[in-house]
């Protein structure tokens, strides 16, 4: 072949090799959250062929709650997760760390009351005296056995972060039948106990990291978390300001600033929404905060269903220590701990590979011996 026929050929070759969207002119920028949304909504719609994708308010403890349902096999089993806080919705950043979950489960994302699209849809003047941890239990009671109902399902798993820490672990000692598992992320354990263990560890690294400022703020609040009261605001938040800046929530991170601002990207948020997703925060922590600093479940010596903890190595935020110290104690059929040594107390945020990884082999294969699968899926 001549020399220019065989260079025409090597061309015509390169360009065929060369994947469309190379050659295609970026798109442009998004101008609008509404366009961002939309591209994240899009890039992330269920399209497989027996998928679920809902958002929609159920009647719950007599007010409308808002749930998102979502997974790309309605015969899965339905995991639904209690978010932290009290009032840190988490349904607004999983776009983010969900997706993957969502090809072995169906995911049940729910902003409880007081929270999050619930707070902005419901008079906060006539929801603030059911603002109970009763209440709030019994909600979470009730949406298990809703879902039950519309799904058809004798057990689903439910996964309590933080503050749902506090309701899974209720419902696995009150429903345990209802469950194939409990999972919990930055488990409570004793809520006093944790925060003198932050204090401590958050001024440890000020020392260490000579911050003057720091250790005066910190020293200041000597004895922090004394006795079993509850810590007051003002010193809860001066601890919580270094302990932040410590990467105790967050690792390697000064707080949860990315992932606070991930909330102006769900797909699922209006934006009357975002303007009033920190209004529903304050109003969930005025409310059950000074409870839940108090909590202590070491009393729970012992479930009829099993028990995972996915705990961060960093976590002083809630003591990942304490957790796992009451998980040596507790009796369960079957229980598992696993570590996240790259993440503190976001630990789907941090390392939200493994996290999908430890549901897939630890949790699901509970609802495959139940034969809680579709017939004709295969992990």
């Amino acid at each position: 072949m001549p020399l220019a026929a065989c260079r025409i050929a090597a061309l015509l070759a390169l360009a065929w090799a060369v994947p469309a969207f190379a050659i295609t002119p970026p798109a442009p920028k998004p101008a609008s959250r509404a366009e961002a949304t939309a591209i994240i909504a899009d890039l992330r719609r269920v399209v497989s062929d027996n998928g679920v994708e809902r958002l929609e308010q159920v009647r719950i403890g007599g007010i409308e709650q808002w749930v998102s349902i979502r997974g790309n096999d309605a015969g899965n089993p339905v995991l639904l997760m209690l978010h932290g806080g009290p009032g840190w919705v988490a349904m607004p950043s999983s776009w983010y760390f969900q997706r993957g979950w969502e090809e072995y489960f169906t995911v049940v994302q729910w902003d409880q009351r007081g929270a999050g699209k619930t707070y902005a849809d419901n008079d906060p003047q006539a929801v603030a005296a059911t603002m109970t941890t009763g209440r709030m239990v019994a909600d979470a009671e009730e949406m298990v056995a809703w879902l039950r109902a519309e799904f058809g399902k004798e057990r689903i798993f439910v996964l309590g972060h933080s503050w749902g820490s506090y309701l899974g672990l209720e419902l696995a000692q009150r429903r345990p039948d209802w469950l194939h598992a409990y999972i919990g992320i930055g488990q409570l354990s004793d809520g006093p106990e944790s925060e003198r263990r932050g204090w401590a560890a958050t001024l440890a690294r000020a020392r260490a990291d000579g911050n003057a400022q720091a250790i005066a703020e910190l020293e200041a609040l000597a004895p922090y978390a004394a006795g079993r009261e509850a810590v007051p605001l003002e010193a809860l938040m001066v601890q919580r300001r270094w302990l932040n800046h410590y990467g105790g929530m967050v690792h390697n991170r000064r707080g949860g600033g990315a992932e606070a601002a991930a909330i102006a990207l769900s797909p699922e948020y209006r934006d009357s929404d975002v303007r009033q997703v920190w209004a529903g925060n304050d109003f969930s922590m005025e409310h059950l905060l000074a409870e839940v600093l108090t909590m202590d479940m070491r009393g729970v010596r012992a479930l009829d269903c099993p028990l995972l903890l996915f705990l961060g190595r960093h976590d002083i935020n809630v003591s990942s220590e304490l957790a796992a110290e009451w998980f040596d104690r507790v009796q369960a059929p079957a229980k598992h701990l696993v570590w996240f040594e790259q993440s503190a107390h976001e630990v789907m945020i941090g390392e939200p590979g493994k996290t999908l990884l430890s549901l897939v082999q630890l949790a699901r294969p509970f609802a495959e011996r139940a034969g809680d699968v579709p017939a004709s899926r295969h992990p």
